[in-house]
C-alpha cells in the first residue's frame, strides 16, 4: 500500500478526534473492572470457571465467564458498548454515524450469541457494569447449582 493511500485512509477514523481514538484504543475488550468484581465475588462464594472460553458454536465468540459442566455462560456488559437500555443513550456522542450502528451491530451480536447457546443447551446470563455484583453472584450461583443438580439427576437415571 502507498504511503499516501495510508494517510488518507489514517484521516478517514471513527473518531472524532485523535484523543477519542487514543481513549478507545486503550479500552479494555475482556477483564474489564466489572468482569473482574463479578469473578471475586463469585470465587469467593467457591465458585470455580473458566475465563474467556470459546463455547459458541460455528464462531470464534468467548464467553466471559464459563460454567461448563453446568451449561452456564456469564457476559458481563459495558453500557455504552453493548447499548443498555439504562445508561447506554449517549445524547452527546460525537460522530453518530459510526456509533449507533456499532452499537446495534454489538446488541444483534450478543443476541446472536445467545440463541446459539440457548440452541446447544446453554444459559447465558447477561451482567451489566451498572449491576450488584453481589446480586448478580447470587443469582448465577443459585442457576449454576440448579443445572448441576438437573445435569446430576439426568445421568443418575430414573
Amino acid at each position: 500500500m502507498s504511503s499516501s493511500v495510508a494517510r488518507s485512509a489514517a484521516t478517514e477514523s471513527w473518531a472524532s478526534s485523535p484523543g477519542v481514538a487514543s481513549r478507545m484504543r486503550q479500552q479494555r475488550n475482556k477483564h474489564t473492572s466489572p468482569e473482574i468484581v463479578l469473578r471475586r465475588v463469585l470465587h469467593a462464594m467457591g465458585l470455580r470457571f473458566r475465563l474467556q472460553a470459546q463455547v459458541v458454536p460455528g464462531t470464534r465468540r468467548r464467553v466471559d465467564i464459563v460454567f461448563r459442566p453446568a451449561k452456564v455462560g456469564v457476559q458481563v456488559y459495558g453500557c455504552f458498548w453493548h447499548g443498555c437500555d439504562l445508561h447506554g443513550q449517549r445524547p452527546n456522542i460525537k460522530n453518530p454515524g459510526y456509533w449507533v450502528p456499532k452499537i446495534e451491530r454489538n446488541r444483534a451480536r450478543d443476541a446472536d450469541t445467545g440463541q446459539r447457546l440457548a440452541t446447544e443447551g446453554w444459559v447465558l446470563v447477561e451482567v451489566w457494569e451498572h449491576d450488584d455484583p453481589l446480586v448478580a453472584a447470587n443469582a448465577i450461583a443459585a442457576l449454576v447449582a440448579k443445572r448441576r443438580k438437573c445435569h446430576r439427576d439426568q445421568l443418575d437415571g430414573p
